[in-house]
This record gives C-alpha cells, structure tokens and sequence, in this order.
C-alpha cells in the first residue's frame, strides 16, 4: 500500500477516523432533521443511532448516503437513468472520473448511486474548501470520502496547494487505492456551456514524472455528463451572472449551502448520467505531439466532445432554444402545452429574486443556461 500520510490535510478519513467523526456529530441539532429527510416513517432518533453504530466508511455510504440519495431521486426526480457503465466496470484499474458540474452535491452523489447498484468500488469525491465551513460538516463530508481541494488562498499558496493535491489524485490512482470523481471545472457551471478548464489539466500534469501522454494515460481519464431536465439553482446561476455583468460578485454567507439545500429540494424532473469512454493512448499521444499550451488543449477537446456527445437534451432544453432565439426550430420536439408549462416554471422562478433586478435581462440568461446545451451539441457538430 502506498504511504499517503503526506496528504492527512487533504486526503478522506480512514475508517477508524470516519466512526469517531460520526459518532461525534450524532447528536448535532442538524441530525434530526436529516433523519426525518431520509427516514420519514422512523422515529426522529433514528438517525442517531444508525451513525452511532457506523464502525466503517462502507458503513456510512450504505446505511445513510445511498438511502439519502435514492430519497432525493425519489421525492425530486420523474425518472433517473444512465448509461455507458461497462465503460468503468470493465476497465480493471482505478481512475479519474472527469465530469460536468451542475450541482455541488448530487452530480457526484448520483454516481456514487450508479456505482452502488452496479457493485462497484465507490470514488473519493474533490470537494471545495469552502464548503467546509465548520467542524459538523468536515466530519460528515470526510467521512463521505472527501477530498479537499483548497481554496480561498494567495498565488503561492495556490501552487504548493496545486502540487500537493496533483500528486494526491496521482498517487491514489495509480497505487490502486481508489478512483476519484474531479469536476471539469472550478464551481458549477451557470450558463449551460460544459468546458473543461485549462489550468484543471496543468494541475494534473504537475505531479508526472514521465512523458506528457503517459503522465495523462496512468490517471485513466473517463468522461462524465450528467444532464438534468430542469437544471439546479437555475434562477440563482442566472442572478449570479446578471450580477456580474455590473461588477463583482460576492456571495454572501452561507450561500454555498443554501445552494446545497435548494439543490437537493429541487424538482429536478428527468436525470440521466452518462459514463463516457476513457481517453485512448492514440488520443493522448496525438496531445503530446503538440507544443505547450496546445498539448491541453487538445486534452479539453476530447473530454469536452465526449462530455457534450453524453449530455442528454430535454423538453426543457428545445423550448428555451426556441424562446431565446424566437424560433420554432424544435417546434416538433415539445407540445405547446409543454411550453407553457415551461414559460409558468420560468416565471415563477423569476419571481424569487430581488425585483429590482432587470427582468428581461435575467429571462435572457435564464433562457440561455436551457438553451446553451443545443448551442453544444450544433458546435460539436461543426467539429465532427
């Protein structure tokens, strides 16, 4: 087994660790409310003693996560489905999941869910720094198999932090110690455009000791998309960037996890993962051939065009084409019954932010978080 103890800051908790967190934070005023979320017929209790008898990590992910998320498909989702499994369960190593960001929790919450029902090892998760903003969370998210991803910090800091986590994801794969999950980019997409970020890649790259291809080839890079029929926080992606037209955005305190709780509440109507191919040795090679900057961005052509190849379009998605750009398009692929119901959706979701918000503008980009997906998928088309 490979000596990970250079990365405690960083890295999830071990099983010993993940049971005495647990049992700790049994108690905590949150838990009941969790318990009568996930366990609405059990007594409100129940919770608590379920985490205090948690002895594993394994434990933890069957007894509370995978009941918690197959209740949010339940209560939040029409149908759940997914595809391209054999894609993971046939590779017979360990690997880097690379997948779009929609939702801070259930996009890699939904694939844990796939890889339970399949019987597959489970993936550690790379989550933001700050999400963790008190020790509750800490205990509740390491022992989920959390990976830290540090940020908040100076240029330098970010560096050391960069090295440090490259050679984590590295070390974890390669030793056969577990697959990670890795968003494409930092923080969720907010206008429905699926790009995998440069400086994700470099960052990847920093801990190879070998040529370019085969530092990218031992991660074994698949692909993840996960689409969903009405996208999460979608009215608060689209304030976000109406905002930011006029200046800096700054969140306010505990956003992120209002984010989390809305996104969980969230009718999310139908949601399908697709689990992409990994990226070939001949793809990889014909990245190396290439000088500097360009190496990366062939890596991003191809976990973008098959990211985008896996997205799945919906309703949602064909009628905010055809109202943003006053069109009929896709006039076949909807019912105008379903339009207005999308129109009501939208306006109702319109109505929960500030009202001195320019509407029109904020309708535009709320259309275009919806609409953006076909954008993808015409491009890719171009590309072909």
């Amino acid at each position: 087994m490979v000596d990970l103890s250079e990365f405690v800051d960083i890295c999830p908790y071990n099983d010993d660790e993940a049971a005495a967190a647990l049992h700790q934070v049994a108690n905590h005023p949150y838990i009941a409310a969790g318990s009568k979320f996930i366990f609405p017929n059990e007594e409100p209790d129940f919770l608590t003693k379920l985490l205090l008898q948690v002895n594993s990590i394994n434990d933890f992910q069957v007894m509370v996560m995978h009941k918690l998320v197959e209740r949010v498909i339940a209560t939040t989702i029409k149908t759940f489905s997914y595809d391209g499994i054999s894609n993971v369960s046939n590779l017979g190593r360990k690997y880097l999941a690379m997948s779009n960001h929609r939702d801070i929790i259930f996009d890699p919450a939904i694939t844990q869910l796939v890889l339970f029902r399949n019987g597959l090892d489970l993936t550690q998760i790379a989550v933001g720094s700050n999400l963790i903003t008190n020790d509750f969370i800490e205990a509740l998210m390491r022992s989920n198999r959390m990976v830290k991803v540090v940020r908040g910090i100076t240029s330098r800091e970010l560096y050391l932090s960069s090295q440090q986590l490259s050679k984590y994801i590295r070390a974890t794969i390669t030793s056969g110690t577990s697959s990670i999950w890795l968003a494409q980019r930092q923080g969720r997409t907010k206008d429905g455009l699926d790009l995998t970020e440069q400086g994700l890649l470099k960052m990847l790259d920093m801990s190879g000791t070998k040529s370019f291809d085969e530092n990218f080839l031992e991660l074994t890079i698949v692909p993840h998309s996960i689409s969903y029929e009405y996208e999460p926080c979608d009215i608060f992606k689209a304030r976000e960037r109406l905002i930011s037209r006029r200046g800096k955005y700054v969140k306010a305190p505990g956003e992120d996890w209002q984010s989390i709780i809305y996104g969980i509440n969230q009718w999310k109507g139908n949601v399908h993962l697709n689990i992409g191919k990994p990226l070939t040795k001949e793809e990889l090679a014909l990245a190396a051939m290439c000088d500097k900057n360009d190496r990366y961005q062939y890596i991003r052509h191809f976990v973008d065009h098959r990211v985008i190849e896996g997205y799945r379009l919906w309703k949602t998605n064909f009628i905010a084409y055809d109202l943003r750009n006053h069109s009929y398009t896709y006039n076949d692929r909807y019912t105008q019954e379903d339009k207005e119901e999308f129109i009501s959706y939208m306006e109702k979701q319109l109505d929960c932010v500030e009202k001195e918000l320019n509407r029109d503008e904020l309708r535009q980009i709320f259309l275009e978080i919806y609409a953006n997906p076909i954008v993808s998928k015409q491009m890719l088309q171009m590309t072909i």
